[in-house]
């Protein structure tokens, strides 16, 4: 059996399925790049990784945080900066590995696990119960009627579709 970097629990949820969905991504991804530097794989396929990691932690905190913005959060300042200045951490690891000042390491994987486990753990859980208690969005899960039956009804562009 492989040993993981991060093993995922149930108790990481933060109770928005899309977000703990994503955070599922990030730690597989986490554990993939763990993977690649124990089984020596070398370092394209570890930038490979990396890169692919940072690109899918832009985009979880771009909904992370139009999220804390529809539900008025009132750590949504504190919150985005605490995401900035990973992204500008791992923007400088980059600049680093792109001018071989810098490698792919076991030390670079316990950062981002404790960074990531400390970040759910605390921040994310704050807004999760946040977002549960400021939001109605069952409403938004069905259609209303007047749609329902608005799109029913065959119009004249559908045929350019």
């Amino acid at each position: 059996m492989s040993v993981v970097l991060f093993e995922w629990s149930d108790s990481f949820n933060v109770g928005i399925q899309e977000i703990d969905e994503q955070h599922r991504t990030l730690v597989d991804l986490l554990n993939q790049l763990h993977a690649a530097i124990r089984d020596h794989k070398g370092s394209q396929v570890c930038r490979e990784i990396l890169d692919q990691l940072a690109e899918y932690t832009r985009t979880h905190f771009l909904l992370e945080e139009s999220l804390m913005r529809v539900s008025h959060y009132p750590g949504f300042e504190l919150h985005k900066q605490q995401h900035e200045d990973l992204i500008s951490q791992v923007q400088a690891l980059q600049d680093k590995l792109d001018n071989g000042q810098a490698s792919i390491s076991f030390e670079l994987l316990h950062f981002l696990q404790v960074w990531l486990t400390k970040h759910i753990n605390e921040s994310d859980k704050r807004f999760g119960n946040h977002f549960a208690r400021n939001t109605n969005l069952q409403g938004y899960s069905e259609w209303s009627e007047e749609v329902k039956t608005t799109m029913k009804k065959k119009k004249w562009w559908w045929k350019f579709w």
